[in-house]
């Protein structure tokens, strides 16, 4: 019997034994990992790969290079999505694709009225103007690269610029509206807030009048730089490269519904903007800064500045406001000071701010029809001749 016990005894022993063996190996199995993981983000945060990772893209080679820039929020049905890494969004741009000799190339900047919403590529500002067909005097193709990008903020159009300097651009279309110019705007928009880095390059370089510092400005943590911190962005990067297959055969990049809201026709007799109230805008309450560095930013290119078409409605209150957006006295005090200002600079200026009428737009007071479209094009190709020698 005590032999019995004795060998039991032993077994036991062996068995705590081996099992404090497994748990020491566990243990340190655990964090030779944790380690090994701890020191992987941290040379993650000091090569900061999205960077050069943007470079890197299945379009203009295996996919042909995207009509718009990417944006989206359904991207199961339009084969898109937004994602804020600007060197992604660019390589996967036909901008990016080696330009040919014969190709002068035009870039156009704007909202989301030039990036098209509810319009196929082909019916944009961009889409007409390219199917226009013109040559520049020494037998160049015109070629429009349509960069806008939706949401309202000069200082987001100053940063797509800046960077599409980079793809040899010959000439610069730039469509702007009263409602891209309130200061307190200029650092919402989520792809303005998610270069913080590079905006506040751009404070920097043209002295604007924007805070560095302002909440807005998405801060860039440790944790930020991280791969754990930066998963979405990387994912997004991926499923960005994947939506190439289904888009690159059906062209879809954005939901077409059957019916929609039609733009508001009828309002209130609120006249403010803003909070502001007339008869005067504040001098300080618009952006004029930004869009002066946005001129001193195209350097020596051409650039046509575009006052962008507006609905004016002939609904209730109509002779109080011209649409949802622009009460009157707001609107009319902004294009006088931009006409004198584009009179003091010698700009290149087309205000077309009337020139589409009130059924020819969408569900905006700025998203116009393929007509509309149209009618824009054919007077920005009118002013062009004014700007640069076409045949």
């Amino acid at each position: 019997m005590n032999d019995m016990n004795n060998e039991r005894a032993a077994k036991c022993a062996i068995t705590d034994k081996n099992t404090a063996i497994d748990l020491r190996f566990v243990r340190n199995v655990v964090v030779k990992a944790l380690i090994l993981f701890i020191l992987f983000n941290v040379l993650y945060t000091m090569i900061n790969p999205l960077g050069w990772l943007g470079h890197i893209s299945l379009y203009n080679s295996f996919f042909p290079g995207r009509d718009r820039l990417p944006f989206g929020e359904d991207p199961q049905h339009a084969y898109n999505l937004s994602t804020y890494n600007l060197d992604a969004m660019f390589a996967s741009h036909r901008v990016s694709s080696n330009k040919p000799p014969d190709e002068f190339r035009v870039i156009v900047l704007g909202d989301s009225s030039v990036w098209g919403t509810l319009l196929e590529p082909q019916h944009t500002l961009s889409g007409k103007l390219n199917a226009a067909n013109l040559h520049t005097c020494d037998g160049r193709l015109l070629q429009f690269y349509n960069l806008g990008y939706p949401t309202l903020s000069l200082t987001k159009d100053l940063l797509l610029l800046d960077d599409a300097r980079a793809y040899r651009p010959d000439m610069v279309v730039w469509l702007v509206t009263l409602e891209s110019f309130p200061l307190s705007s200029q650092l919402y928009s989520p792809l303005v807030a998610n270069n913080a880095d590079r905006i506040r390059d751009l404070i920097t370089a043209y002295h604007l009048a924007l805070d560095p510092m302002d909440p807005d400005l998405v801060k860039q943590t440790f944790y930020g730089r991280t791969i754990l911190g930066q998963r979405r962005s990387l994912a997004d990067w991926l499923r960005l490269q994947m939506y190439g297959v289904m888009w690159s055969s059906t062209g879809i990049d954005q939901v077409y519904p059957d019916d929609y809201p039609a733009a508001q026709r009828d309002f209130d007799q609120d006249v403010s903007f803003h909070d502001l109230q007339p008869p005067q805008l504040p001098e300080d309450a618009l952006a004029w800064d930004v869009l002066e560095a946005g001129m001193q930013a195209a350097g020596d290119l051409p650039l046509l500045l575009v006052n962008e078409p507006i609905l004016v409605s002939s609904g209730q209150n109509s002779d109080l406001r011209y649409n949802f957006f622009y009460p009157r006295w707001a609107y009319d005090q902004y294009r006088r000071e931009l006409a004198v200002l584009a009179g003091q600079n010698a700009w290149h200026y087309l205000d077309a701010w009337d020139l589409v009428p009130e059924g020819e737009f969408t569900n905006s007071a700025i998203h116009l029809t393929p007509a509309g479209s149209q009618m824009l094009a054919d007077r920005v190709s009118q002013q062009l001749s004014k700007t640069i020698c076409i045949r």
